[in-house]
């Protein structure tokens, strides 16, 4: 299911993963372990601002069936459940949370040569129903998707996309916000071991004539050690460093500096996560 043009969101998805993966402005602390019977538990905390916040999650997996369960300090139980090749090719997820009786979706993904759907349904009284399709090559693909609204009858978003990949780069552009705003991005590898990358992306918005251009890049110091940079044009820097303290456990900081505003205090993220 891996050999066609991916899903519709895979569309520009490693230049932004650059740009925005691992940046963090909250303070996280998580311990993953698993026990015998195959069950992957995590423990997380969260601070962010003064609010702090918790969840204990089981991941389970048996045969072609997937169970991710999670509990939160406040009370909710979100549960996904996620079945491989029940008709050969395709994969379905079924999601919801409790209390909330009304959050349940039902997404089915299918996956071809030279094509991919991806159709979601939203489980409620007026259903909201997502569709995606991308037809080509991993080299070349070309897809579009759609949200409707079946209380109103209306469409709730429409967005197209190109993508362009080769082994060392790729290149896209996403023409999103039912056509206010249009994204350009390519990302490049500068090694055949990927240890350096650089990204560019801009965003244009039609509605506000804004645009905003951002560049970026990483670089593995070592096995061990991971940085990252990126700057836009309205004075955003941010800086991630991430090292393997033991194998599979990772600290990660990271910041955020205005330098059209030197006088506001910088953005600080801190993230530990365990796996003995």
């Amino acid at each position: 299911m891996n050999t066609g043009p991916g899903l519709f969101s895979d569309i520009g998805k490693k230049a932004k993963d650059l740009l925005t993966r691992d940046y963090l402005s909250d303070q996280k602390f998580s311990v993953s372990t698993t026990s015998v019977t195959g069950i992957a538990l995590t423990s997380t905390a969260t601070k962010k601002g003064g609010l702090s916040t918790g969840d204990v999650g089981a991941v389970y997996k048996y045969k072609n069936t997937l169970v991710d369960v999670k509990l939160d300090t406040e009370s909710n139980i979100a549960t996904t459940l996620t079945f491989t090749e029940i008709v050969p090719s395709t994969k379905t997820i079924a999601s919801f949370k409790l209390p909330d009786l009304k959050s349940g979706k039902l997404e089915v993904q299918y996956f071809h040569h030279h094509a991919s759907l991806t159709s979601a349904v939203a489980l409620s009284q007026t259903p909201t129903i997502d569709l995606s399709a991308t037809i080509g090559t991993p080299t070349f693909v070309i897809g579009a998707e759609a949200g409707y609204e079946t209380s109103s009858g209306k469409l709730t978003k429409y967005t197209a996309g190109i993508s362009v990949n080769k082994p060392d780069s790729s290149a896209s552009i996403v023409l999103g916000d039912k056509g206010d705003t249009i994204r350009a991005s390519y990302i490049h590898h500068m090694d055949l071991l990927k240890k350096t990358a650089a990204v560019g992306e801009i965003t244009r918005r039609f509605s506000t004539n804004e645009n905003t251009f951002t560049v970026g890049g990483s670089y593995a110091v070592d096995s061990l050690t991971v940085v990252k940079c990126k700057l836009n044009n309205h004075g955003k820097l941010g800086a991630m460093l991430q090292h393997e303290i033991i194998p599979k456990s990772l600290v990660t900081m990271s910041s955020e500096l205005d330098t059209r505003a030197l006088d506001r205090t910088p953005k600080f993220g801190l993230a530990l996560a365990l796996k003995p």
